[in-house]
């Protein structure tokens, strides 16, 4: 589909998102938006945080998302791929899980932006949902 080569843009992790089996948005760690299946939270809008400093201004990043990966190989591959606009943060070492900043979504395609969600929503739903979904068993 054509349409799916387009930059992606904000507006485009709600349609993902909420688009996918069983998915709806909450909260989690207290009030922050989370997208949640199960439960189980696979992307959130991160408030701002002195943990995550622009480089460019010196000031918290204010249109953060994390978006959860499959594991520490994808987290990497997202990270260190010079083309995509993923990162990570110290306080993020320990976690399978990516940050990007919703102005910076379109430096990728909608298609791209769609892969890195349903894998992540495919991280956390139960196993026998994502068989359902996706037809394969991802774990």
């Amino acid at each position: 589909m054509p349409s799916d080569d387009r930059p992606a843009r904000p507006a485009d992790v709600d349609e993902i998102c909420l688009g996918l089996p069983q998915v709806e948005l909450g909260t989690s760690w207290g009030d922050v938006p989370t997208y949640l299946v199960g439960g189980r939270g696979f992307v959130l809008f991160r408030k701002p945080h002195s943990s995550a400093l622009d480089p460019a201004t010196g000031e918290p990043y204010d249109d953060l998302l994390v978006v959860v990966t499959p594991g520490p190989g994808e987290k990497a591959a997202l990270v260190e791929d010079p083309r995509l606009p993923f990162f990570t943060i110290d306080h993020f070492a320990r976690t399978n899980a990516v940050l990007v900043q919703q102005s910076r979504l379109g430096e990728i395609s909608r298609r791209e932006l769609a892969e890195v969600i349903t894998d992540a929503w495919a991280a956390r739903a139960p196993k026998r949902l994502v068989r359902e979904h996706l037809g394969a068993d991802d774990g």
